[in-house]
């Protein structure tokens, strides 16, 4: 296996060449590509309020994304509430956590994320908060997320909110796989466009690297073989793990 060309599921870096990809590039001689492998549609406060959630009965919100964080306070903001300041929020990596900041001021005993870049430690935290009655936003598609699961082992009080929903963009027409040697997953959405847009798509020599654990579970269970995965405890980002692989794997090195 011989890896040139990656594909990243996601929007180009804002600033690509001080990102950690652009390290990558340079060090072993690979090219990224970017793309949104799915479209993001927001839910209204009507439909929303079809759900009978009420926000404000929780004490505590649990974020695994910054798409997450960026679609709740979009419905918070339609339907004209806020956040009360004793309001706990609970985030899975410090890079969320500081996202997070963009719609609340930063407190301490107020904002929580997993520590030394482990996000998997954010559960440590949970279970030592288990007072909270708990909210997870999260998409139509990602029910039954990591923290549902964790919720009902430790009977923990929580209730899941959508508050958005996805679909498949397309890639038939937008990109030609057949040029690539890796893709880069980051949601079970990226899987489940890949397989409605190829349904009769084979893996073969292709790698597959994810980021995040949902992200990981779809690969494994669409049958895939799954070369590259953060967070761990050794890799906590995606760049990181990729880093290790690619001084294997990538064609030739500076």
């Amino acid at each position: 296996m011989k890896i040139k060309n990656i594909l990243v599921s996601q929007i180009t870096p804002a600033d690509f060449e001080k990102s950690p990809y652009a390290d990558l590039k340079r060090k072993y001689c690979v090219s990224f590509d970017f793309y949104k492998f799915f479209k993001i549609h927001s839910i209204s406060g009507i439909d929303f309020r079809k759900s009978k959630i009420n926000i404000l009965d929780h004490t505590a919100v649990v974020f695994s994304s910054t798409t997450t964080i960026d679609q709740f306070f979009m419905l918070l903001k339609e339907l004209r509430i806020e956040m009360p300041d004793e309001m706990k929020y609970y985030c899975m990596t410090d890079m969320a956590a500081h996202y997070l900041q963009k719609y609340i001021p930063y407190r301490k005993r107020k904002i929580f994320f997993g520590k030394n870049n482990n996000p998997s430690s954010v559960f440590d935290l949970l279970l030592k908060n288990k007072a909270h009655n708990y909210l997870i936003p999260c998409g139509a598609d990602s029910m039954g997320t990591q923290f549902v699961e964790f919720f009902d082992k430790h009977n923990i009080k929580y209730t899941q909110a959508v508050c958005f929903s996805t679909e498949p963009a397309d890639l038939i027409h937008d990109v030609d796989l057949s040029k690539y040697d890796m893709i880069v997953f980051f949601s079970p959405a990226g899987i489940a466009s890949l397989k409605a847009n190829f349904p009769n798509f084979v893996q073969g020599e292709m790698a597959f690297g994810a980021m995040g654990a949902a992200a990981a579970n779809a690969v494994r269970e669409a049958g895939w073989e799954l070369h590259v995965e953060a967070p761990t405890k050794q890799y906590p980002t995606i760049t990181a793990a990729l880093e290790v692989f690619l001084k294997e794997y990538a064609t030739r090195r500076r």
